[in-house]
């Protein structure tokens, strides 16, 4: 009778537990559900959103459609790009030959037999890992495939500084790595993916470099409906479902890819503190893990905390404030206020700014007078984002008097000056360069970027 009562205790504390534990989801649902919505019906968030904690799901919810003649709507299967996330499956899958003993950090660019110059001498996979092995960004614009980049590697006379020395993120690191993999492997990038990560993992809607036509894949588009011309020149971009993503964030936080000193390894850069590596950033205590991508208008991003395992993703097909809505609903996750999120002030001018500044401008300040509650006019981030748009399309007149403007708009904030700074130093005009990253300095600085530029600059002009 005693083992009877004794059971009938357990089992009655156990569902009772469930209940606790329900409850807080049930009310997270509710209010998440709430802000998506919201956001779905300001027109800034058009994709798919999940949140899990501790294995367990707390939302999921597709919002929109799949491409911009809306007339097929999203559904949790949906496959997007996740941008720079993909770069992830590299890193770590260079980290998982390492654990094997088939690669080292310290092992040279010129081991692995890709025709490069002698600066392959001078390059680590650590380099390569951390973005500061000093290669030069080559255009992607005149090339078509993976030959014609290893090509334009093969050419290039130097490196751009000595490795380890400076900081550049771009996306020859990224295919340097993937050669390697193959190098080693004796086998695609792709197929490497697939046997050690995307099966056992059993990831189900993914896949690589997809055309329009695949199953479930959606297509990005603008502000204006209109679907992007999505185009890639290098090969071994993963496409992938918000489920799937989540399986992999989830797989990686538990090592069940790598240890936790390798995944430690790849989420600090080994070289410069506070910069990003190509699983994102994390603080320093490890206790979270963020990162986000784009390629064209297709927008990925995640949040998550080791602690509670928990994890928060947005996958979109149509770029917009998806960081600022992880923000709220971390916020609501930890039972703090939260901010609606607003209109993005840099995605309504862009295409004005771009035909004529002056009337961008001018539109700005329209939309400000008549509609400051309804767009994120109090976020720097914004003309700065659309500062360097313009700048990335050698627009770089129209960059400067977007950076003016937002100096204007944000008198005190170091990172503009330090904008500012970059695109009179891209234009040559290495005076006002250098003003402005004084100021930068005076306001704050920026993380040691400023400082840089300035001893850069002097060099340049004292020849």
């Amino acid at each position: 009778m005693n083992k009877i009562i004794i059971l009938s205790l357990l089992f009655l504390t156990n569902i009772n537990a469930q209940k606790q534990e329900t409850q807080p989801f049930s009310k997270y649902n509710k209010t998440i559900d709430s802000l998506m919505q919201i956001s779905y019906n300001r027109g800034i968030f058009n994709g798919n959103v999940l949140v899990t904690r501790n294995d367990s799901l707390v939302y999921q919810k597709s919002f929109g459609y799949t491409d911009g003649s809306e007339q097929t709507k999203l559904i949790k299967e949906s496959i997007f790009s996740p941008g720079s996330i993909a770069k992830e499956f590299v890193s770590v899958s260079i980290m998982m030959l390492i654990e094997k003993g088939k690669l080292n950090l310290n092992d040279k660019l010129s081991q692995f037999d890709l025709g490069l110059p002698a600066w392959s001498e001078k390059v680590t996979i650590k380099h390569l890992l951390n973005f500061v092995s000093g290669v030069p960004q080559i255009d992607y614009k005149n090339v078509k495939n993976d030959n014609d980049i290893l090509k334009k590697l093969q050419l290039l006379p130097s490196l751009t500084f000595e490795p380890g020395s400076e900081f550049y993120y771009n996306n020859n690191s990224i295919f340097l790595q993937k050669r390697i993999i193959e190098n080693v492997t004796k086998k695609t990038f792709q197929e490497f993916v697939k046997e050690n990560i995307i099966i056992p993992l059993k990831m189900k809607n993914v896949g690589f470099d997809l055309t329009y036509d695949y199953p479930n894949r959606t297509r990005s588009f603008d502000t204006h409906k209109q679907n992007a011309t999505e185009n890639s020149s290098s090969k071994g971009w993963l496409w992938v479902s918000i489920d799937d993503l989540n399986k992999w964030i989830t797989a990686l936080h538990n090592y069940k890819l790598i240890t936790k000193k390798s995944l430690k390894t790849l989420l600090k850069n080994q070289y410069f503190k506070n910069q990003k590596t190509s699983l994102g950033s994390s603080d320093n205590l490890f206790t979270t893990h963020l990162h986000g991508g784009q390629f064209y208008q297709f927008e990925a991003a995640f949040m998550s905390e080791f602690k509670n395992d928990l994890n928060i993703i947005l996958m979109s097909n149509n770029k917009n404030q998806s960081f600022e809505i992880i923000g709220s609903v971390h916020k609501i996750m930890k039972g703090k206020s939260f901010s609606l999120p607003k209109k993005s002030i840099y995605r309504q001018i862009r295409s004005k700014c771009h035909e004529n500044i002056d009337l961008g401008i001018q539109y700005y300040y329209d939309l400000k007078k008549g509609y400051s509650n309804t767009y994120s006019f109090e976020n720097p981030g914004e003309l700065n984002s659309l500062g360097y748009d313009l700048l990335s399309s050698e627009k770089v007149n129209e960059s400067i008097k977007i950076f003016k403007l937002a100096i204007s708009e944000f008198p005190n904030n170091a990172n503009i000056y330090d904008s500012l700074g970059e695109t009179y130093y891209t234009n040559k005009q290495y005076t006002l360069a250098l003003k402005n990253y004084k100021t930068a300095i005076q306001l704050g600085g920026t993380r040691g970027n400023a400082k840089k530029m300035i001893e850069k600059i002097n060099l340049i002009l004292k020849k």
